[in-house]
């Protein structure tokens, strides 16, 4: 089995990565501790590469990074690659988003509650190369308030229109399949087989 570290210190984003490796050859582990690594990337793919890089230098392992994050339409894209950084915790997360889209909402009725998840991933090797990179989408909108025990972030109140639920709402399985980091793991997941038979 080959090792691949997730980039990143949230426990959520490895459960979700650990779930969609579940069926690949590999053991999958968290970053070293304590590794910090700074996201200076002005897009969500160039945070992925900047993290891939750095953890798969640092653990002597392949990493695949995600850098993911939700766009409001209303808000004029925002919180976007900030989103991890837009309040100290989730629930403040939250009440700072709903605040300022009910603000903008208030200023502009038309502007609606369209939003967009997106993840970038990025697979490095342990020399820094960068293997592979693809980025998913999932269109929704915001909720007045929150919704569902389940996920993580921004989840309760993302909701998405064709199946009537929030992310919160939604069983690990169908998240899987219809989430941002979903459908950019669907991308990825034939060039990182190839890459594994190659390395057989």
């Amino acid at each position: 089995m080959l090792d691949l570290v997730i980039a990143s210190g949230n426990a959520g984003k490895v459960r979700e990565f650990a779930a969609l490796l579940a069926a690949l050859p590999l053991q999958v582990q968290p970053q070293p501790p304590g590794l910090e690594v700074e996201e200076t990337g002005s897009t969500f793919a160039e945070n992925a590469r900047i993290k891939a890089i750095a953890v798969a230098r640092a653990s002597g392992a392949w990493s695949l990074a995600d850098d993911s994050g939700l766009s409001v339409d209303a808000l004029g894209g925002a919180p976007g690659i900030h989103s991890a950084r837009y309040a100290p915790t989730d629930a403040a997360r939250i009440e700072r988003l709903l605040t300022e889209l009910q603000q903008a909402l208030a200023t502009d009725p038309s502007a609606g509650r369209g939003a967009r998840f997106v993840a970038a991933l990025a697979l490095a090797a342990p020399d820094g190369q960068v293997l592979l990179e693809v980025e998913g989408q999932c269109v929704g909108e915001i909720l007045p308030a929150a919704r569902g025990a389940g996920g993580f972030g921004y989840d309760p109140v993302f909701l998405v229109p064709e199946l009537g639920l929030s992310f919160a709402e939604l069983d690990r399985e169908t998240k899987g399949r219809v989430s941002h980091r979903g459908r950019a793991f669907a991308q990825l997941e034939p060039g990182l087989r190839d890459l594994l038979a190659a390395y057989d």
